[in-house]
């Protein structure tokens, strides 16, 4: 199911929580949808889910708007990162409305991923801990196999253990039932070996749409002798700078940063993670810097 957005903006007042924002989002992809608090990305989630309307621009799914589109919506799953339950209703009974919902749900999925995380049925989910609310959540969200699937921040309250859990059976099921799996987080170098495509939002703003691969390496992290960093950088776009043991380290991203010719400066260099990217590009004292 594509999914395209054209110059999509959400205002709450004066505020625009999403800016004239446009993209395009093949099928079956893992995409990371990654920025700060407050960049838009549970809204514009809400609006790819059909949860709300735009206030201008248009959301398209398959060529239809996604709000009050059942033939839609029965297809997506967003899994927010709190209340998605309603409280006196035991985990079977949530599991068995979202099995109504969803066309797609795997009951087979839902009872292995219980046992996964060590969930009991039973239990009434205003019991839960949040680590368990979370699993919850994510069993929803894997079980379903809706086309188009979506994780707000869903691991809130699980140990490293449980996370990593969670990445493995997300990769085992996009393996075996391909789907278009939208991924928000602020752990990223936990799951960036996971993405295909980042999208980096601030202030509502995209700033970058790119496969993780090619993000990656327009990046270049190098360290050394200060005058052999500032010479190496000069007219390049450096994102951040900083003195380490004596060293001056330089983070910077564009085309052809090659680590050979560093080299040539007596420089160490390395690519940077995507973790590492996101922090400096939503830099706020960045100005009106773009990279989309």
């Amino acid at each position: 199911m594509k999914i395209e957005a054209k110059s999509v903006t959400k205002s709450f007042g004066t505020k625009h929580a999403v800016n004239n924002l446009s993209f395009d989002l093949e099928t079956n992809k893992i995409y990371g949808l990654l920025g700060r608090n407050g960049a838009g990305k549970t809204t514009l989630m809400q609006l790819l889910a059909g949860h709300t309307l735009p206030s201008n621009g248009e959301i398209l799914v398959n060529g239809e708007q996604p709000f009050n589109n059942r033939n839609l919506t029965k297809d997506i799953c967003l899994v927010n990162e709190s209340n998605n339950f309603i409280k006196r209703l035991r985990i079977k009974d949530i599991l068995k409305v979202a099995s109504l919902f969803y066309p797609n749900w795997s009951w087979e999925c839902a009872n292995d991923l219980l046992h996964t995380f060590n969930l009991n049925p039973k239990l009434k989910t205003n019991a839960l801990s949040k680590g368990m609310e979370s699993s919850l959540g994510i069993i929803i969200g894997l079980a379903s196999r809706a086309k188009i699937t979506i994780f707000d921040e869903p691991y809130i309250g699980l140990d490293a253990a449980a996370r990593f859990k969670f990445y493995d059976v997300l990769l085992e099921e996009y393996e075996k039932h391909p789907r278009t799996i939208i991924l928000s987080t602020h752990l990223i170098d936990e799951v960036s070996n996971l993405f295909e495509e980042v999208i980096l939002m601030r202030s509502g703003e995209l700033l970058f749409h790119e496969t993780a691969e090619k993000l990656v390496e327009a990046s270049m992290i190098v360290s050394g002798d200060r005058e052999a960093v500032d010479r190496f950088t000069k007219g390049k776009n450096v994102l951040h700078e900083s003195m380490l043991a004596g060293r001056k380290v330089a983070t910077m991203f564009g085309e052809g940063l090659s680590v050979e010719e560093a080299a040539d400066y007596g420089l160490h260099a390395e690519r940077s993670s995507i973790q590492q990217l996101m922090v400096y590009m939503t830099e706020e004292t960045r100005g009106g810097i773009k990279y989309a």
